[in-house]
């Protein structure tokens, strides 16, 4: 079908968008709807199923009125998801996570970190499953949360019929069918993708063997490759949903990152070869082998769970972008800047951006930021220490209250963000899973600045892609293999992933970064021992 056009949804923390795209992987349209979060005292984060699917249907009817295209048109559909974890009673009815009791809140959000206590029980018990996430689980993980469950709520828990990634059950809600995809499962719930098998020793061990007992039926049975058509497509009450056709393919999906890998790594070179890195609230670092590799604090080695054949290893930061909005927010002159930004028609980061490049001279903006440093573990350190409890770091602060010094507090903690992906590639490179460049994408890394103090700082030449919105690209991509438009996933990836611009790492900013490279590192050490 030479006028088809690919549907992309993906469902982040705050919205879920759509955005229909060509063959060449060109956008055509593009919509948002937010969705709405529930944050708790302590670390509950909530969402509801619901409200996530009426955005995403409005958001693609949106997209298909500005395309001003026949539905008819739509080919394939790929969803992705943040890895949040749904839950549903019989026939699909939302059943509470919440300590409030709200039966719309059936959603435990990705950030959400109640199952701290849980997850480092299971991780005191050693299980060989752990080598797979970098011998350390996450409480970001699924079998923490579920654990959590059986224990605080075990009516919820239960009366369970099913329990999803977001992502897959998108795919369900579209299709009907309860195939899970090996990305969603394989990274976040310990399935072991190249054995084909969950380990029902370890769902015993950690105290959820009824799981096993019942065959994984609750979690999931058949577990297929991203891109695998499921069901028989959009089911009736879906399409009308959607505004489109029944029976429009729909592929296997991905976690949000994930989807982001696939929009960007076959933009140059071998996917091998590249780092994808995802910048937006979190972030997220992915590597590719053919082999697998084994990190000690990173995820994986994952079996097939971004590209078809390949492993892959998952890194990244909890707090990223929103590392940096916490702390721009403690700075006396932050609501200042917010309406002098608005007054002008930017956001804060373009405002604090253009400054930062006027206010540079000879030596780069990393010089605004001398004698200041930032740890941004506001949420923890994902990779390479697998650490929750790790916390945030500023040192070098003065009584200055003006817009320069908040211009100076941006520099500083962009260049922690980029010392900290630095950390992870350096930890990767020992243990053998090497890159030549990093591949951005996410809204967080969309600044040329950024770009540019991210290759300073970590050393890499950081590669940009010319789609305007790489992880909707790549749900993109799904559908058009889904549909069969392209043989294999890299065929569409080839096709439809293109460079647009390469940022090398300044030489002459190589010393100074390797200096405050050294300092990042020695307050981590220092923050570790404090909080010891």
């Amino acid at each position: 079908m030479s006028d088809a056009v690919f549907l992309g949804v993906d469902v982040g923390t705050g919205s879920a968008r759509a955005g229909l795209f060509d063959a060449s992987g060109t956008m055509l349209a593009s919509a948002k709807r937010d969705i709405r979060m529930w944050r708790e005292a302590g670390d509950i984060v909530e969402q509801s199923s619901e409200d996530i699917w009426s955005a995403i249907c409005a958001s693609v009817r949106d997209a298909l009125a500005e395309a001003a295209i026949d539905p008819a048109r739509v080919a394939g559909i790929g969803f992705d998801a943040t890895c949040s974890l749904v839950v549903l009673g019989e026939g699909g009815a939302p059943l509470t996570v919440s300590p409030s009791g709200d039966l719309a809140r059936n959603i435990i959000v990705w950030m959400d970190h109640r199952a701290i206590d849980q997850a480092e029980r299971i991780n005191a018990t050693g299980h060989d499953v752990l080598r797979y996430v970098g011998g350390v689980i996450s409480p970001e993980m699924e079998t923490p949360k579920l654990l959590w469950l059986s224990e605080n709520m075990p009516q919820t828990y239960g009366a369970a019929w099913q329990f999803f990634d977001l992502a897959d059950y998108l795919s369900w809600r579209a299709t009907g069918s309860l195939d899970r995809s090996t990305c969603t499962v394989t990274c976040k719930w310990t399935y072991l993708a190249h054995e084909d098998r969950w380990d029902p020793d370890y769902f015993r061990s950690i105290g959820l063997g009824d799981l096993a007992d019942q065959d994984f039926a609750r979690i999931g049975q058949t577990v297929v490759a991203p891109g695998t058509p499921l069901g028989s497509g959009l089911t009736p009450d879906a399409a009308e949903d959607l505004g489109l056709n029944p029976g429009t393919p729909v592929a296997a999906g991905l976690i949000d990152a994930h989807a982001g890998g696939i929009g960007t790594v076959g933009a140059e070179g071998s996917p091998q070869s590249n780092l994808a890195y995802v910048f937006g609230t979190s972030s997220c670092t992915m590597t590719s082998t053919s082999d697998p590799v084994f990190v000690p604090g990173v995820w994986g080695p994952y079996y097939q769970a971004m590209v078809p054949g390949l492993w892959l290893n998952e890194g990244g930061q909890s707090a990223a972008g929103a590392a940096i909005d916490q702390l721009l927010s403690f700075h006396p002159a932050a609501a200042e800047a917010r309406e002098t930004a608005r007054a002008a028609g930017q956001s804060l980061p373009v405002w604090l951006a253009s400054r930062a490049e006027a206010l540079a001279g000879a030596e780069g903006v990393v010089a605004l930021a001398k004698g200041l440093h930032v740890v941004p573990e506001f949420l923890g350190n994902r990779a390479p220490f697998a650490d929750p409890h790790a916390r945030a770091l500023i040192a070098g602060l003065g009584m200055a209250r003006d817009a320069d010094s908040l211009v100076a507090l941006y520099i500083a903690g962009l260049s922690g963000i980029g010392y900290g992906l630095r950390q992870i590639i350096e930890t990767q490179d020992r243990a053998g899973a090497s890159v030549d460049r990093i591949v951005i994408s996410g809204g967080a890394g969309q600044l040329p600045l950024v770009r540019q103090l991210l290759a300073d700082a970590a050393g890499r030449p950081v590669v940009a892609v010319a789609a305007e919105e790489p992880v909707l690209l790549g749900s993109a991509i799904l559908g058009a293999v889904a549909a069969g438009s392209f043989a294999q996933m890299p065929d569409a990836m080839g096709r439809m992933t293109h460079k647009s611009s390469v940022y090398d790492p300044d030489p002459a900013a190589e010393a100074v970064h390797d200096r405050r490279y050294d300092a990042f590192c020695k307050l981590q050490e220092l923050g570790r021992s404090l909080r010891d």
